[in-house]
């Protein structure tokens, strides 16, 4: 499995380590000191100006894998202070879930312009001509940039004639679509709690990688150590992660060789939503009950809205998503499994600690954090047994995964149980997408709209923890989706559906 870049490669060496000391360790506090140094062995750095720094983020990125928060930065605090409270076999998330490791920030310039070494020193001058505050000049014959004049308008980059000039963002605030990355006193990244909704598009762009989640992986191997009876939950984006000849049957293997007792797929979860969603939509939003639809089944777009859109926090869809309400048919039939969704999604993490939802969800880890564990137990997946698989989802399920996924599969159910009802559909990516939809929609410009929000731009194949590029897991998940045998869900996963959202 060939990472996306340097970046993923450190964090995937980060959790096979810590994987490995779950499974193997009498000692975990010993063991933890020391991967750092397995994860830079040798005197010479590779990646920052010491070996120190190097090490120094690593120890942070082992305590974000154990749940635990960072350390600050001027009192001497072990990597291992207040370890032994996450080693158990249970959820361990001291919040907040994304956090930016000051000693890997690189202080990037946030919205600077500046002239790099492309400028000819033309005769016309056009950047200073264009320049409304006189910020820009020629110095040494080249232009310079003011930066105490200059206020951000772009002018002169767009009067250049050999686009000589740069503009300089700072990628985890460009990426974040709420607005919620500033810069502290010393110039690094500082992420706004009260704003942010967890997606981890922060975490995806920064090329230092200065920002992490925090994991579950270690209480979640307890937990299987310990012997309980924990079931995987996997998402539909997981097609294709692991390569192109890593089968579900293969996929099922290497699950149980880690010490699941048993697999599922989440698609059946989005079937149960779906058809309650095209219910929901024929019986309230086309009679002009309600305004609008909002789907609920990506958990960024549903705390933007509650965050930053309270007064349509009502309209958000009451419906189980699909990872609870495959987690709540899995209690159903056995009461004792723990739980563990496996997914493409940072989100999930805060989702699956609500009140009303952590007694059927026990743990959440992405397929970043599954490839690790993997990597702990020298796992070839590609070499498994292919085990037998029983298919319950239709492609309507499993189309969830992509951008607009969610909102053809409501759309087919109506085309299917209410023939010739109008269908009115807008899907948004990305966050910033999504404030203009919901802006739109507060408005009164979207009544009678199905309103699908997704957090991250391609849907839930460009989810944070996933391994491949968000448009090779697109085709992969469209052509399975083509290929399932039923397209939609029928009357017995509807019955299901009304009967797990009668659980308390």
């Amino acid at each position: 499995m060939k990472s996306q870049s340097v970046v993923t490669e450190l964090r995937r060496k980060v959790f096979k380590e810590v994987a490995r000391v779950a499974y193997e360790s009498d000692d975990p506090a010993s063991d933890l000191e020391e991967i750092p140094f397995l994860i830079t062995p040798d005197e010479d750095p590779k990646y920052r100006e010491s070996i120190y720094r190097e090490r120094q983020i690593a120890s942070e990125r082992v305590r974000l894998a154990m749940g635990l928060s960072l350390r600050p930065a001027n009192k001497p605090v072990h990597i291992t202070a207040g370890v032994d409270k996450s080693t158990i076999a249970e959820k361990y998330y001291e919040p907040p879930l994304m956090q930016v490791i000051p000693s890997a920030c690189d202080k990037c310039p946030d919205n600077e312009y500046y002239v790099s070494d492309q400028c000819r020193n033309c005769v016309a001058h056009y950047c200073v001509k264009a320049c409304p505050k006189g910020a820009v000049s020629i110095v040494n014959g080249k232009s310079h940039i003011d930066q105490s004049k200059c206020i951000k308008c772009g002018k002169c980059k767009q009067a250049c004639p050999y686009d000589a000039i740069a503009h300089h963002k700072r990628p985890c605030a460009s990426a974040c679509g709420v607005k919620a990355i500033s810069s502290d006193e010393y110039g690094r990244a500082r992420i706004d709690t009260e704003k942010c909704v967890a997606c981890g598009q922060c975490m995806s762009a920064c090329p230092f990688g200065a920002i992490a989640d925090k994991s579950q992986i270690f209480q979640l191997i307890q937990a299987i150590k310990k012997g309980d009876e924990v079931v995987a939950a996997v998402a539909p984006a997981i097609i294709g992660q692991f390569g192109p000849k890593v089968t579900p049957g293969r996929m099922k293997s290497a699950l149980l060789a880690l010490g699941f007792k048993d697999v599922y797929e989440v698609a059946i979860g989005a079937d149960m939503g779906c058809i309650a969603e095209a219910h929901h939509y024929v019986n309230e939003v086309s009679d002009g009950k309600l305004p609008f639809l909002f789907t609920s089944c990506c958990p960024a777009w549903a705390v933007l809205v509650k965050k930053q859109f309270p007064d349509l926090a009502s309209e958000v869809s009451q419906e189980l998503t699909p990872m609870v309400a495959t987690a709540r048919s899995i209690k159903v039939k056995r009461p004792d499994a723990r739980v563990v969704f496996i997914g493409p999604c940072a989100a999930k993490k805060l989702e699956a600690s609500r009140r009303t939802i952590r007694s059927y969800v026990d743990f959440v880890i992405t397929f970043e954090e599954l490839a690790g564990m993997f990597d702990a137990k020298g796992l070839n997946l590609e070499e498994l047994e292919e085990l037998p698989v029983h298919i319950e989802a239709t492609g309507a399920g499993r189309g969830y995964a992509c951008s607009g996924g969610v909102a053809s599969a409501i759309e087919s159910c109506i085309r299917e149980y209410y023939p010739g009802t109008e269908v009115k559909i807008q899907h948004a990516e990305g966050l910033a997408d999504c404030r203009k939809i919901l802006t739109l929609a507060k408005a009164g410009k979207l009544n009678g709209y199905m309103i699908e929000g997704m957090g991250c731009p391609g849907g839930c194949v460009a989810g944070v923890g996933t391994i491949i590029p968000p448009e090779r897991a697109k085709v992969v998940v469209e052509q399975t989706v083509k290929d399932s045998d039923k397209r939609i869900p029928d009357k017995e996963i509807e019955d299901l559906a009304e009967k797990l959202t009668k659980m308390d």
